[in-house]
């Protein structure tokens, strides 16, 4: 006789949750095909990708209304990222597994500059002497913002100047290089850096849900 007065006192979350797609989900963990790894591994610049991989951490980029960017951070130094154009997994357009391959930090207001009128965006990308070409016809960085869920309940933003470049490997295996200044304001100052990541397209069948 006293549900209403449960539901009137009762709290209200209304903080926004980590967004979950393909069933993957802060705190789960997924597996990787060990025979597809085995066999391109040798042929990337991703090298000893952990099989096992647990989510640390969700990003999210809402790109335009409908266009949004997902990643899934784990303990292994990578995050798969998911392109989606809608709410439902049919919306889907694009899953990638990246590894992060290196963070320079950005020390001055003119290095900064510097890097994103002149440095992000190339014609190619060389990296371990092999050349990536270019993906976007822009001249510019994309400019995007990622709001990201943290296990420990923090969320922050971050924003982001990016730029992709790709090769191709042989066997239909396309390796993508992930360039992007990144900027976050940690008690009222900049904090940047130039972080590259190398990734390659993932099939529904390259890997599998474990939690």
């Amino acid at each position: 006789m006293f549900d209403w007065f449960k539901k009137k006192t009762a709290p209200q979350d209304s903080a926004p949750k980590p967004p979950e797609i393909l069933g993957l989900r802060l705190g789960g963990a997924f597996e990787l095909d060990d025979l597809k790894l085995r066999l391109i591994e040798p042929d990337l610049v991703i090298e000893g990708a952990s099989r096992t991989q647990l989510i640390k951490a969700v990003g999210e980029v809402q790109l335009d209304e409908q266009t949004r960017l997902l990643r899934y951070y784990t303990d292994d130094d990578g995050f798969i990222q998911v392109l989606t154009h809608g709410t439902s997994e049919a919306d889907i357009s694009e899953v990638k597994l990246y590894y992060f391959y290196d963070t320079k930090p950005i020390d001055t207001e003119s290095e900064w500059k510097h890097l994103l009128h002149n440095q992000i965006v190339q014609p190619t990308w060389e990296l371990e002497g092999h050349l990536f070409e270019k993906v976007w016809e822009n001249s510019r960085p994309v400019a995007m913002t990622e709001k990201t869920w943290l296990e420990n309940g923090k969320i922050s933003e971050t924003d982001q100047f990016v730029m992709i470049y790709e090769r191709e490997v042989g066997n239909d295996v396309f390796e993508s290089v992930l360039v992007a200044g990144e900027e976050q304001i940690v008690h009222h100052r900049a904090e940047r850096s130039l972080a590259t990541s190398t990734g390659i397209n993932l099939s529904p069948t390259d890997f599998k849900l474990i939690g």
